[in-house]
């Protein structure tokens, strides 16, 4: 009985999420019937004309998806790449930092902005980037003329991959400190005593120690190949970057909400999810060959 009520507890426990996952997650995929209608809200899921795989010819007919794929992997890719090499490379910095008040409050500092929405975040970043801002500022008084950032299909991406990099790089570093911090130091005293150098400790013994953790978090990040940041990107971009700035997510967004086309939204949604699914197979496979790691 005690077995059984502990158990209890714990299904109690995992009750509220269950409830969400199924109201906004499973629920909702029977709309998946509107890739395959030309579906009118007037008439409903059950009376909404059924055409097929038109609405998926049509998705690749249309002249802005291929940019719009191509958009979304190239500042996916950028972001995944980079969100892996700096939390790398702040871990092993903040590593060898030796007094602990200094290293805490470092810590603090950098896992701060990840803690806030982009909803905030973007209204920041779009004074620090406008042409009077802080930015632009700073290049005037080095003689550069303003650049509108945000407006611009020439630097739109790099801001975007920047940014998100610079949100979330002291928290994903949290991954590489874990694993630094397992590594034996007796391989340290040891190396030291043979007269290595700090350069070669970090070589030879840091790095290949890390080579598991680098690979695992690198693979299972190819799940996300096609996740560029909706929330950002939303908050950030406008009509004159749609040419390097719209992504998938926005794209669905503005077709379904804002034009009303929501059987070819949802057919564009729809094949996203079934990539994004396939390269997630992908990553656990590759994670589970290269870095040993299984969830069953």
């Amino acid at each position: 009985m005690k077995h059984k009520k502990a158990n209890l507890t714990f299904h109690l426990m995992l009750l509220p999420g269950m409830v969400f996952l199924v109201l906004f997650h499973i629920i909702p995929m029977g709309g998946l019937v509107m890739a395959f209608q030309n579906f009118l809200p007037a008439k409903g899921l059950w009376g909404s004309k059924w055409v097929g795989l038109d609405n998926f010819k049509f998705m690749f007919m249309l002249p802005d998806s291929k940019q719009i794929f191509i958009n979304t992997v190239v500042i996916a890719v950028a972001k995944m790449v980079l969100n892996l090499l700096v939390p790398l490379v702040f871990a092993l910095m903040l590593n060898a930092v030796r007094n602990t008040f200094l290293k805490r409050s470092l810590q603090t500092v950098v896992y701060l902005p990840n803690f806030i929405s982009w909803v905030i975040l973007g209204s920041i970043i779009s004074d620090i980037f406008s042409k009077s801002g802080m930015v632009n500022a700073a290049l005037s008084f080095l003689g550069i003329e303003p650049i509108v950032f945000l407006g611009s299909n020439k630097w739109f991406r790099s801001v975007v991959v920047l940014t998100d990099v610079w949100k979330g790089f002291g928290y994903n570093s949290i991954i590489f400190l874990a694993a630094l911090a397992g590594i034996d130091p007796t391989l340290y005293e040891a190396s030291a005593i043979d007269g290595a150098s700090k350069s070669k400790q970090l070589w030879y013994i840091t790095l290949p120690s890390l080579v598991g953790t680098v690979v695992l978090v690198g693979t299972l990040g190819l799940g996300n190949v096609l996740n560029a940041g909706f929330d950002q990107i939303f908050n950030l971009y406008n009509p004159l970057v749609y040419q390097t700035g719209d992504i998938i997510d926005t794209y669905v967004y503005r077709m379904g909400l804002e034009n009303a086309q929501f059987s070819l939204a949802t057919a564009v949604g729809m094949m996203k999810s079934v990539v994004s699914f396939v390269l997630i197979i992908l990553s656990y496979k590759l994670a589970e060959k290269f870095a040993n790691y299984r969830i069953f």
